[in-house]
């Protein structure tokens, strides 16, 4: 037989990080960035690309050279280039609240992100952007064609690529702060690994005083 520990239970509970705890927000934080950038470049796959391709090729050229031109904004950087900072400090906060199975997953996500969205957009796609930006729109609607058909569809191809790895990040990141949300509500548990201290053997009774 075992009995409740009262001390260790209480002990357990103040060990266990809140909802609030620096680690919890961080990683919070994190999932809020990665959707925010994953959803952008889903948008341009399944919605704004289709929709140029539809359209006159001569249009198509001129608006896209003027997204691209407007996209430099402060609203959009944080999502691009801050992404792989706040889910690697999320990745240290866990670390040090001892909860290492999110402070690696949050980690996968920041170094995914960081080549698979970001470094792969300023290695390949701006300077794909910085050609068609340097085009002079032509009169010839088949001229306008051949050079929207020879941009849209690598462009596309590899906005496919970023926006797949940047779901991976965002799911990474979201396991990361569903596994802290467990080990958080689990009675006795201080870190992982580590088993509940709530309970310990009773002593046995001795024999009854006259």
């Amino acid at each position: 037989m075992s009995a409740i520990n009262p001390h260790a239970v209480a002990a357990a509970k103040d060990a266990a990080p809140s909802a609030s705890s620096p680690a919890a927000v961080a990683a919070v934080t994190a999932v809020l960035f990665g959707g925010a950038i994953f959803g952008f470049f889903y948008a341009w796959t399944c919605s704004t690309m289709w929709g140029l391709d539809a359209t006159d090729p001569r249009v198509a050229i001129t608006a896209m050279q003027a997204m691209n031109d407007s996209v430099r904004n402060a609203v959009f950087f944080p999502a691009f280039f801050l992404t792989p900072a706040v889910m690697g400090l999320a990745a240290v906060l866990c670390l040090r609240e001892r909860r290492r199975r999110s402070a690696v997953l949050l980690f996968a996500a920041a170094v995914v992100y960081l080549l698979g969205g970001l470094v792969l957009t300023m290695a390949v796609i701006v300077p794909m952007n910085g050609s068609l930006a340097a085009v002079v729109v032509p009169e010839d609607p088949a001229e306008a064609e051949r050079i929207w058909t020879g941009y849209s569809q690598p462009w596309q191809a590899w906005n496919a690529v970023r926006a797949a790895l940047s779901g991976v990040a965002l799911l990474a990141a979201t396991l990361a702060v569903l596994h802290l949300r467990h080990r958080s509500s689990a009675p006795g548990s201080t870190a992982e690994g580590d088993a509940p201290a709530a309970t310990r053997p009773a002593g046995k009774a001795g024999p009854a005083q006259a």
